[in-house]
This record gives structure tokens, C-alpha cells and sequence, in this order.
């Protein structure tokens, strides 16, 4: 009987075992594997065989992984990447030349839009960003030209949410290649293909990985549109590591388990925020206040880990609460097992002028608390402490 569960797939998605029989799949720190004969190695490398030839684009491990994540998200084929920001890149310039034109929202992660705004332009690669939630604005930016539409949904860091079905409509009607960044939502929580994205993309660097240990990267989709994608990962060396690719299958196993704990513990710190006094407005998918909290609930199983929030007043306070933080680390990663609080404007988003981080929705009064396992009990009594800290300041 075929296991069709997400759990059963995470788990039971394998290598084939070697001679020896292992239970669990070794790590194959190769660089190259030998071939039988002359013949065998001229086959692999015409590709009338199969097998592995060299672990820059062929290896057992990110076999495994890739194959494992793509019966979690339903897509036919993909490639690992040495890092999520590899997969942005390899999943844009291995389809656009001189002359297209890229559509993208606005509110996507700062690294994401340097490569639109500043390398795309230098290959003679046009852009038009728009409001993740705006529809119309979509369609009106659609050119003869346009190649690629690039969204991120959940947005970072405001949680915006976009009409998965209505851009793959929108894209399907132009001949235009829709790509997703779903690394927010996991494959556990979200599926693109669901909803007739072309190709999604992650960083498996953060709830893949879960433990903040190793970096690594997928892209998702069709044979036909993964194709283009290994051929440049193959040439240019953006790969995925062995001994990372199995941490990450490793990994994939508790994906669900942990997704849960993670949306439990970020729903209720969320709840218990919009009711606090000195909090002005936050962000989560799953709160009723949020604008796109129907839509969410339509395309997501739970609301995920992140929630932001903003201070009242000035905006100094953002820092005294960052500073008097005793559970939470301070740093730039997210989807880590321990909860990590962040400051966009000055960090992750730093590199966007003022006009961009207002357009991504981000002020100097913004943090985003990436959500961890630990007891939700101890989490907001430390946010509670911090923000009793902060405002005696004021």
C-alpha cells in the first residue's frame, strides 16, 4: 500500500540501503564515484545511464533529500542548493536574459530584492515590484516581455499573504513562470503546487533544518522547469554538500511535529501580544485582525512560526526590549528549535533605504520574533519582563 501521509513520507523516504542493509542512510563524503568500465562512465556522462558521477551534481544524500521534498510538497522534480539565497538566485537567472522582464512583490526579503534591484538590471533584466496583496497591480504589470513572477507568502517579516490561485491563474494565462518562496510556511503548512505554482523554492537553513546547524537550499517543480535550474547549479557550483543534504533529510523526518509545537507556542504569544498595552499593532496569519486572515487560513494548515509586532511610541523602545531579552537570542537566523527575536530595520532589511523598508512595511518600531519549542509559558514571560523594562525607560 502506498503511505500517502506527510509523516509516513518525511520518515519512509529513503536512499536504497547498501550491501551492508544500514536502517539509517549513510553519508557518501565523496567527491566522485568510480565507474565499472569505459563504457559505464561515457554512459553516465551522455546520460543514456544512471548513476553517480561527481557530488557537485550527483550524490546519494541530496538524491534523498530532494526526493524527499518533493513527495512532501507534490512537485515532480528538484535541486538542492548550497544555501536559500543560492535557490533565489539559481531559480531567476536560469530562466531570465537581455530584455525580460520580471514581475516581484515588493515584500520579500531584503537579499531577494538587491538581486532584482541591482544584478538583475546589470544583465539587461527589467523589473516591476508591487504590493504582495494588490491583484490589479499585478495584472497591470504583466509585458509581452515578462518571464517570471517571484513572490514570498508568508512575506518577511509582515506576514502578508498572497492569492496563491489567483497568480497562478494570472501567470498560467500570460506564459509566465510563477515562483514561490515558501520557506515560512514549510512544506508541512503549505503546498504551492496546490494551487498551480510553477516552482517553490526554500531555505532549508531555517524550519528544514530546525536547529539552526547547517545552510541549504531546494528548488522545486516540474522536470521541464527544474531542468534549466540544474544545468547552471551544475556549472557555476551553487550545490548543496553531502553531509549537509543528509542533516536536512535527518531533519525532514520531525518537520511536522515541530511545525506544530511552533505554530502552538507563535498563536499564543500573538494573542497575548494584541492584548497587551504598550504593543500597536501585530502580525500573524492566524489572527482574526489581520487583513488576509481568511485567505490564510484557505491556503495554510496553521498560521506558522514568525510573528511580528510594533511598539508604540518612539522607537528606541525597540532596542531596550531587544537588550532586555534573557530567553530569546539575538540574532539574524530564523526557524531555529530556540526563539530568536530580530530587529529588520537595522539587520535583515538594513541594506534598503528608507522609501523600500517603508514599502516592505518595516519601521525603526518593528520586531520579529521568530518563534521557538521551548514551553510558551516561559517564552512570554520573558517578552513580558522585557517590555516592562523597556517602557519604565520611556
Amino acid at each position: 500500500m502506498e503511505n500517502k501521509h506527510f509523516e509516513t513520507l518525511s520518515i519512509r523516504t529513503q536512499a536504497q540501503a547498501s550491501s551492508h542493509r544500514e536502517h539509517s542512510v549513510p553519508l557518501y563524503l565523496t567527491s566522485s564515484f568510480t565507474f565499472e568500465n569505459a563504457e559505464h562512465g561515457s554512459a553516465l556522462f551522455k546520460g543514456t545511464q544512471e548513476g553517480n558521477l561527481y557530488s557537485r551534481f550527483s550524490n546519494p544524500n541530496t538524491d534523498e533529500f530532494i526526493k524527499k521534498l518533493c513527495a512532501l510538497e507534490n512537485y515532480e522534480d528538484g535541486v538542492a542548493t548550497a544555501s536559500g539565497m543560492a535557490a533565489v538566485y539559481a531559480s531567476l537567472v536560469s530562466f531570465l536574459e537581455q530584455g525580460d522582464h520580471i514581475i516581484a512583490s515588493k515584500n520579500s526579503f531584503g537579499n531577494t530584492l538587491y538581486i532584482i534591484q541591482k544584478i538583475l538590471p546589470k544583465m539587461g533584466v527589467s523589473y516591476t515590484l508591487v504590493d504582495l496583496e494588490d491583484k490589479e497591480a499585478w495584472a497591470q504589470s504583466v509585458r509581452t516581455n515578462t518571464k517570471l513572477l517571484y513572490l514570498e507568502t508568508p512575506s518577511n517579516p509582515t506576514l502578508k499573504i498572497a492569492d496563491l490561485s489567483y497568480i497562478s491563474k494570472l501567470c498560467k494565462a500570460n506564459g509566465i513562470i510563477s515562483i514561490v518562496d515558501n520557506c515560512f510556511a514549510t512544506p508541512y503548512l503549505q503546498k504551492p503546487s496546490d494551487f498551480g505554482i510553477d516552482i517553490s523554492i526554500h531555505s532549508a537553513t531555517k524550519y528544514i533544518d530546525g536547529q539552526g546547524r547547517v545552510l541549504g537550499g531546494a528548488i522545486l517543480g516540474s522536470s521541464e522547469h527544474i531542468h534549466p535550474c540544474y544545468e547552471f547549479l551544475r556549472r557555476t557550483g551553487g550545490c548543496l554538500s553531502p553531509f549537509n543534504a543528509w542533516i536536512l533529510s535527518k531533519s525532514l523526518e520531525t518537520l511536522a511535529i515541530r511545525m506544530e509545537r511552533h505554530c502552538h507556542n507563535a498563536m499564543a504569544i500573538a494573542t497575548w501580544l494584541e492584548n497587551n498595552p504598550v504593543i500597536d499593532k501585530v502580525y500573524y496569519p492566524f489572527l482574526e485582525s489581520m487583513e488576509d486572515y481568511d485567505l490564510a487560513r484557505q491556503q495554510m494548515e496553521l498560521g506558522g512560526g514568525i510573528v511580528g509586532f510594533n511598539f508604540k511610541g518612539e522607537a528606541s523602545m525597540a532596542f531596550r526590549f531587544l537588550n532586555n531579552l534573557k530567553l530569546h537570542s539575538l540574532t539574524a537566523n530564523l526557524g531555529d528549535s530556540r526563539s530568536i527575536a530580530t530587529h529588520p530595520a537595522s539587520t535583515t532589511h538594513s541594506k534598503l533605504n528608507a522609501e523600500q523598508q517603508k514599502e516592505a512595511g518595516i519601521n525603526p518600531n518593528f520586531i520579529r520574533l521568530s518563534v521557538g519549542l521551548e514551553h510558551v509559558d516561559d517564552l512570554i514571560a520573558d517578552i513580558d519582563q522585557s517590555l516592562k523594562k523597556a517602557n519604565e525607560n520611556i
